[in-house]
């Protein structure tokens, strides 16, 4: 089928390639307000399947969800000093809380009411530690009391410079999860476990393979001891951050004078942690497995898995076909399965599949006056576009398969592609020039030093995305500065 003329071609212009899917898929519009976009129905149902997906896992967990205010007092965000400093310069700050009109050149202007200005400023949450631990603070006394283990979703609010679509706007939305421990033992086996359920619904559900591991210190969050992430490489081989999961400590927790008194009667600090994921998933989904004739998306997530597609001429072709289409609707919808019957009169069959193309359903069932007679259908494949004729008889079971089917090679194919751009780099000049020839996870040795990695970064663009949980033990030297190294970790240009 030829390539849709909507959209730039992959190889010509990614970018841009990236931008038209977006809105030619109508998963997203640009907004009005710079740095915001709308996110349109069949962008949201994907970003609510992803939700309840991710909300049954964190139930199954043990988490509760919760909802704490949008404004954060300006003072909160002061008591952790290094929290604040990694979030000051996003942050967006409510200093009036009304408007009065004013008369300009003859003409009503709405103006801060000048007698309205807030005793203390407010900050539109960036991210909710601050509120979150004070309010556990009130909550807990005793050992008792802990652990305590809350998920928000909710917006949130950073001033980006440079945004485009579902990678980096100035609002979007995500969840983050929040809890406080007795002891670090607990809090470090709550992070990597929130990192496994991320790592598992990328994997299981978005078939996105991802790297699993530390973050290096300087690309930790503000006010962690560490920072888990799952790293995952999309199709112009650039990196992109999936999910992070924040081992705090008792930074907070003494921030906010978080304490509790244990079994024998002394008063300790609680241990923290915060995980979060947000609308960036949609786009890592995009760019993971799109292609020129626009979204190509996983069965698990997909808005909709399957869209019946009739075909005929005459009338008496036309009843007859629709009447079987619907049976075959019912009986898929009856099997848990999210189905569209396109009986759209006014638009040729040959449009309707490039439409349903472009909006990534994995499936599509064509059935036409021969189908009929013979009793089967034609199930085309959206990934490859495979068709196969398949019995009517059992079609719910059929397509169940197909569906599973399609699920395991879009992460086998997505994972194959990631293992094929990642490479093993021992030389910097080497190394340089694999970034500028096709790039991809580049596995080299490094120091340790923030020296090294702020100069890898400042000359190439590149950075640490992860040190991976099972990186083998390897000696070696530094591709910088040749000092010793015991193991590799994976660099790569990212979003």
């Amino acid at each position: 089928m030829a390539k849709s003329k909507l959209i730039t071609p992959m190889g010509e212009d990614y970018s841009r390639w990236y931008t038209d899917v977006v809105t030619q898929a109508r998963l997203a519009d640009y907004s009005p307000v710079k740095g915001c976009m709308v996110i349109r129905p069949h962008g949201y149902t994907l970003w609510e399947n992803m939700q309840q997906a991710l909300d049954r896992m964190f139930k199954e967990t043990g988490h509760q969800n919760a909802y704490f205010p949008l404004f954060i007092p300006k003072s909160f965000l002061a008591k952790e000093a290094e929290h604040v400093e990694g979030f000051a310069k996003e942050c967006a700050i409510v200093t009036h809380s009304r408007l009065k009109t004013e008369m300009v050149d003859g003409k009503a202007t709405l103006i801060p009411d000048p007698d309205s200005k807030l005793d203390e400023e407010l900050i539109v949450r960036p991210t909710s530690e601050t509120i979150i631990y004070h309010m556990f603070a009130k909550w807990v006394k005793s050992y008792r009391d802990l652990p305590i283990l809350m998920n928000q979703w909710a917006n949130v609010v950073r001033w980006e410079m440079r945004t485009r679509l579902f990678l980096r706007t100035t609002e979007f939305l995500w969840q983050e999860g929040h809890t406080a421990h007795a002891t670090p033992e607990e809090a470090e086996a709550e992070t990597r476990k929130m990192l496994d359920v991320y790592a598992t619904f990328a994997e299981e559900f978005m078939a996105v393979p991802v790297l699993t591991g530390r973050k290096t210190d300087s690309e930790k969050f503000a006010g962690a001891l560490h920072t888990y992430c799952i790293e995952a490489l999309m199709q112009d081989n650039k990196a992109l951050q999936a999910g992070t999961s924040h081992n705090l400590g008792q930074n907070f927790a003494k921030a906010f004078d978080l304490k509790f008194q244990d079994e024998e009667g002394k008063w300790r600090h609680a241990y923290n942690t915060s995980w979060g994921v947000s609308t960036r998933l949609v786009g890592a989904v995009i760019m993971a497995h799109g292609d020129d004739n626009g979204l190509v998306l996983p069965p698990k997530i997909a808005p909709i898995q399957v869209v019946i597609v009739p075909i005929y001429r005459s009338g008496d072709d036309k009843d007859a076909i629709l009447a079987k289409a619907a049976e075959i609707r019912t009986e898929l919808t009856a099997a848990g399965l999210t189905v569209e019957l396109d009986d759209r009169d006014k638009m040729n069959p040959g449009a309707k599949f490039n439409e349903w193309e472009m909006l990534g359903v994995p499936l599509r069932i064509e059935l036409g006056p021969k189908d009929l007679e013979k009793g089967t259908v034609v199930c085309a494949r959206r990934p490859d576009r495979a068709k196969s004729f398949e019995q009517m008889s059992g079609i719910a079971g059929t397509v169940s398969t197909i569906l599973d089917e399609i699920q395991a090679q879009m992460l086998e194919t997505a994972r194959e592609r990631r293992d094929a751009a990642t490479f093993n780099v021992d030389d910097y000049d080497a190394f340089k020039a694999k970034l500028d020839d096709g790039g991809g996870f580049l596995l080299a040795h490094w120091c340790g030093s923030d020296a090294c990695e702020a100069a890898v970064q400042a000359e190439t663009k590149a950075t640490i995305r992860c040190i991976t949980f099972d990186a083998p033990e390897e000696e070696g030297a530094c591709m910088k500065c040749g000092e010793k190294s015991t193991r590799r970790v994976h660099f790569a240009r990212a979003y």
